[in-house]
């Protein structure tokens, strides 16, 4: 008698659990709402043409003094004019002649519209162009970083 006890009550767990499964909320991969727009590609910031040789009003004249391994410094004074050309003057500060170099010329722009070369000088001859300031570049042509950083920088007059 136990036993039709024990069975019954297993039949009856049995049908319990099936009907309780039977319920559950199962959504259908038909009744599934997919929005094509969250597989659709981000498109990275493309090529708007504004850079630096076409946006700023780089022409005129940049100053500033650079740090120097045998003297007080080195002022640096760079004005860029029409044509891309440029004229230079280095004056080694501290030094007994302070000697005093100047030159000219033209230079280019990277590919990127960011960045100046000064064709005809000794490396480091490149330039970053920002809003009325010069970056003076490394030998690699790369932002000098560091505590020194803010001394390489040439401001517009």
């Amino acid at each position: 008698m136990i036993f039709k006890h024990v069975n019954a009550l297993f039949v009856l767990l049995s049908l319990l659990t099936i009907c309780f499964s039977g319920c559950k909320n199962n959504t259908k991969q038909d009744d599934l709402i997919v929005d094509d727009a969250m597989f659709e590609t981000v498109e990275s910031v493309g090529d708007d043409g504004h850079n630096s040789s076409n946006s700023l009003d780089f022409f005129g004249t940049y100053k500033g003094i650079i740090p120097c391994a045998d003297c007080e410094g080195i002022e640096i004074v760079i004005e860029l004019g029409t044509g891309n050309s440029y004229s230079k003057k280095s004056t080694y500060l501290g030094k007994e002649n302070q000697n005093v170099i100047e030159s000219s010329g033209t230079f280019t722009w990277n590919e990127a519209g960011n960045t100046i070369t000064l064709t005809g000088e000794a490396i480091p001859n490149q330039y970053f162009v920002g809003e009325n300031i010069l970056f003076h570049l490394d030998v690699e042509g790369n932002r000098i970083t560091g505590d020194l950083a803010e001394k390489y920088q040439l401001i517009k007059q």
